[in-house]
């Protein structure tokens, strides 16, 4: 029946107007389990009907619209891969602001699971900026694609714009159909030619899981595609970003105790809180063991309860009344601002054909139902890395949901040929036009880099006398040019 599916995608609760809201809150509990588990939903239970009909294998696409790419002379695409007659992943392209033909192509994916990648384009690093109204974009001047074309995606299906049946309930099973859509998109004409351009996947919070399998499932695939096992166009990856990411689980969630307690702001709990958490993770049978379960082979239902016990005895409580993804402010911090009416007053001219949010439930409760969120990623991240992919990994040293202290042990704990060098570095300051704008390392090809006042979202955030995400941008490009972090 329909009605419990419905029921069980109405426990989660997002906070309008928070920041990224990329977590879902389930019964009060951030990235918490709901008790009841999702059956299959196709697009009809959920009253999402396609305005055109689909296109098996190809792309439908609606050609510079005239939204948020406002420079002259620059290309914009928008539309869907249809990669079933029930099944359409939403994107939205910019060509380069210089010399498109010969500039890299970077994918970006926001979060959730179950997060629309609107949010990146329109709160943090696209040609456009949400103002603080909500009421109309401005130009961004250190817009990602001043040097790079760049393609959001809006997945897995049922996320943002895209809709159909929604099948997806772990990282795995959406590499899959990005890869796909990846194929559909550059067998289209206009977009063939990017085929042998540098290839770059970004992402940020569960992207930390999105990106290290993305990224590794595009090896396999060429490497299937170079033996004669798979008939497909080979990905030209090279790079990969996680901003804010959640990939190590056992390394990371002790970061939630000790960010809790000492972090560049102020104490987020009392130290009671912080004790009864820090029993929660160590004791016998508590987070730390069942993490460990999880990943010893462990079921989708072992998986999904380690979720359950970490977020809410760990996660949630030591947020205390603090904004998780901008800690300086109490909860909610309306920055960025809301996107959700402009967005939706949009779809006519961009060719969308569903109703945009920000974060689909559906979606979050097929991941939370398997437990993907505390299977460990990192294996595959380091797979990426010693395949030669050029990885950096970043952090706002303002977030709490992704705090550096659990993403700096997660690449701490990175065993790939550049370990030993990234160990025998020093923190770097970091510097953008003299400004000091965080601490970075460099160890061959892999860079990580802490940005002073950045939340969760960090292009979205300004420090000193920066502009808003000029750090992120000077970041962005020095890796595209495929080139180590430095200072300016």
């Amino acid at each position: 029946m329909v009605l419990p599916k419905l029921l069980a995608a109405l426990a989660i609760v997002s906070l309008p107007g928070v920041l990224g809201g990329q977590i879902p809150i389930v019964d009060g509990v951030h990235g918490g389990v709901p008790t009841t588990k999702p059956g299959p939903l196709k697009a009809a239970d959920l009253g999402i009907l396609s305005s055109s009909a689909t296109t098996p294998g190809r792309l439908r696409v609606t050609e510079n619209s005239g939204i948020c790419e406002t420079t002259q002379g620059v290309y914009q695409a928008s539309g869907y891969g249809d990669l079933t007659s029930t099944e359409s992943i939403w994107f939205w392209f910019f060509a380069s602001r210089k010399n498109p033909d010969t500039a890299p192509l970077a994918l970006w994916f926001n979060g959730g699971p179950g997060s629309s990648s609107m949010i990146g384009l329109f709160q943090e690093h696209g040609p456009c900026r949400i103002t603080n109204d909500s009421s109309s974009v401005t130009l961004n001047p250190y817009s990602w694609n001043n040097n790079a074309n760049v393609l959001y995606i809006d997945q897995p299906v049922g996320v943002g714009f895209s809709h159909g049946d929604l099948k997806v309930g772990t990282s795995q099973q959406a590499a899959s159909d990005i890869w796909s859509f990846m194929q559909i998109f550059l067998s289209d004409s206009r977009f063939a030619n990017f085929s042998n351009n540098s290839l770059a996947i970004w992402t940020e919070s569960y992207g930390g899981h999105y990106g290290p399998t993305f990224a590794s499932y595009f090896l396999s695939q060429n490497a299937a595609i170079a033996a004669g096992k798979v008939s497909g166009i080979h990905l030209n990856l090279q790079v990969l970003g996680v901003g804010d990411g959640l990939t190590d689980p056992l390394s990371q969630y002790p970061g939630y105790i000790t960010y809790a307690g000492n972090n560049p702001y102020h104490p987020l709990v009392s130290t009671s809180t912080i004790t009864k958490a820090n029993q929660s993770y160590t004791e016998s049978g508590g987070c730390r063991d069942q993490i460990t379960s999880c990943n010893n082979n462990g079921s989708n239902s072992v998986c999904s309860k380690a979720q359950s016990f970490c977020n809410n005895n760990i996660l949630s409580p030591l947020a205390g009344n603090f904004d998780v993804y901008y800690v300086p402010t109490k909860n909610p911090d309306p920055y960025p601002a809301d996107i959700t009416t402009y967005i939706n007053s949009l779809k006519s001219k961009i060719g969308a054909e569903a109703t945009w949010q920000e974060t689909n439930g559906n979606v979050y409760n097929n991941f939370a139902a398997t437990g993907d969120w505390m299977r460990n990623s990192r294996p595959l991240l380091e797979t990426v890395i010693n395949a030669g992919v050029r990885t950096i990994v970043y952090d706002g040293d303002a977030d709490y949901i992704l705090n550096f202290n659990g993403v700096e042990a997660m690449v701490d704990n990175l065993q790939t040929t550049f370990t030993a060098q990234f160990h025998q570095q020093a923190f770097t300051p970091y510097t953008v036009n003299g400004q000091s704008a965080g601490q970075f390392k460099n160890a061959g090809t892999l860079s990580y880099v802490r940005i002073y006042g950045a939340g969760h979202e960090v292009p979205a955030y300004k420090f000193g006398s920066l502009a808003y995400g000029q750090a992120a941008s000077q970041i962005f490009d020095q890796i595209m040019a495929n080139q180590p972090l430095s200072s300016t």
